[in-house]
């Protein structure tokens, strides 16, 4: 088995047998990164961020740079030549001759694997619309796996913007091809989770779901919260943001009915929904969780661009 060459648009791509041994290799850099620090020397990263990131484009230059590769690319498109008017189609035929492997995030969804097509290095998607975000769910599996010892078996509350959460969109979805687990969906009626992925989880996969607007209600029962922002960006009406921007605040007085083992999971950036005091709280893993994203990022692009071949 080796992911050399791949893309990866959708955790979908990879199957449960990929998707492990990125987490193996995850978790031998973990232990011992001074052995992966020349690994990538030679290879080039091209970040192309069509859309502001903070933790997702520094983490992927943090993961090449400490693997001994080098970066290059554009955080804003206003400065690239998509302002005169290229194509995606264009610019990856142009930086695929310029670097080894690129990652891209972009407003539209579908952006990402319409550069695929063209692409002749392994593009990985940085995030799409309010579509999907593949490394941010690697970045969560591993951290669960680390934390809770097992991907399987968990009552997983998601909290929030379910219906534009790409986060939330990749996550459940790859969670749910794992055995034994259980989703509480918690979000105002706006913003549910949309349809289709409902269907994927009820129908295809056949796993319990749980559907309330009460975080308070439940947050006993919960293995894993996974909390999120309401999205300001994605909305066409400020006063409907405005409206639901703080739904949901979790606390400590919240918290005293969790479990004690509870993860408290979030992809990051927060606005208010988690409250700076609930920070020092064993069950808070957010800061871990955004750390364990560059490792994830790490073994995914060594095995992408094929100088590590997990036995």
């Amino acid at each position: 088995m080796s992911l050399k060459g791949k893309h990866l648009i959708d955790p979908g791509d990879f199957s449960l047998t990929e998707l492990n041994s990125i987490f193996q290799l995850a978790e031998k850099i973990i232990e011992n990164r001074e052995e992966f620090s020349e690994i990538c020397k030679g290879k080039i990263l091209a970040t192309l961020f069509y859309e502001p990131s903070t933790r997702t484009r520094l983490s992927f230059e943090a993961a090449m740079l400490r693997m001994g590769g080098k970066v290059l690319g554009f955080s804003d498109a206003n400065v690239s030549s998509t302002a005169k008017g290229e194509s995606i189609a264009d610019t990856i035929r142009v930086i695929s001759s310029y670097s080894d492997i690129a990652v891209i995030r972009h407003p539209k969804e579908g952006a990402p694997k319409l550069a695929s097509k063209y692409s002749a290095i392994p593009v990985i998607n940085g995030g799409d619309g309010g579509h999907q975000h593949p490394t941010q769910t690697l970045t969560d599996l591993l951290t669960i796996k680390k934390l809770k010892g097992s991907i399987s078996g968990n009552r997983v509350a998601f909290c929030g913007d379910l219906k534009f959460g790409r986060t939330v969109h990749s996550l459940i979805k790859t969670l749910s091809r794992y055995p034994e687990n259980k989703f509480v969906l918690i979000s105002p009626n706006e913003l549910r989770l949309p349809e289709h992925i409902k269907h994927i989880l009820k129908s295809d996969a056949n796993v319990e779901v749980v559907e309330t607007e009460d975080l308070e209600l439940v947050i006993d029962s919960i293995d894993i919260l996974y909390m999120t922002r309401i999205q300001k960006e994605r909305f066409f009406n400020e006063a409907d943001y405005v409206r639901l921007k703080d739904s949901y605040i979790l606390d400590k007085n919240k918290l005293k009915a969790a479990k004690k083992d509870m993860l408290i999971m979030h992809p990051l950036p927060r606005v208010n929904e988690i409250d700076y005091d609930v920070d020092d709280d064993d069950r808070a893993v957010y800061f871990r969780q955004a750390e364990y994203g560059v490792y994830a990022r790490m073994a995914l692009m060594a095995l992408l661009l094929g100088v590590y071949e997990n036995a």
